[in-house]
C-alpha cells in the first residue's frame, strides 16, 4: 500500500527541490530523514517535513511499522507565481509574463 503527503503552497522554485528529491526514492524513511537533517540547501527541512508526514500518516491510519517504510517516488510541480507588473503610458500598467 502507497500513502502519501503533499506540501502545498511552498514559496520554493521547483527546480531547487528537484535537486533535493531526485536522491531519495527507493530509500528507507529513517536514512532518508537522516540525509535530509544534513544537507546545506535551507528547503531540505520542508521535504523532511513532508516525508515525516507520510511516515506518521502510514503509521497512524494504516497501523504500518515506519521501520519498514521507503520512499516509493518524490516529486515538485509548480507552485504559486507572483503577480508582477511594469508601469505603462498614461498611468495604466501590464502584466510581466
Amino acid at each position: 500500500m502507497q500513502v502519501k503527503s503533499v506540501a502545498r503552497n511552498v514559496a520554493v522554485s521547483p527546480k531547487k527541490v528537484r535537486l533535493i528529491l531526485e536522491h531519495l526514492p527507493g530509500r528507507r524513511v529513517d536514512e532518508v530523514l537522516a540525509r535530509l537533517r544534513f544537507l546545506p540547501s535551507p528547503h531540505a527541512r520542508m521535504v523532511a517535513k513532508a516525508v515525516q508526514s507520510a511516515a506518521a500518516n502510514a503509521e497512524s491510519n494504516y497501523q504500518m511499522d515506519p521501520r519498514l517504510l521507503k520512499v516509493v517516488s518524490a516529486y515538485a510541480g509548480d507552485g504559486l507565481r507572483l503577480k508582477r507588473w511594469r508601469a505603462r503610458a498614461r498611468g495604466r500598467v501590464s502584466r510581466r509574463v
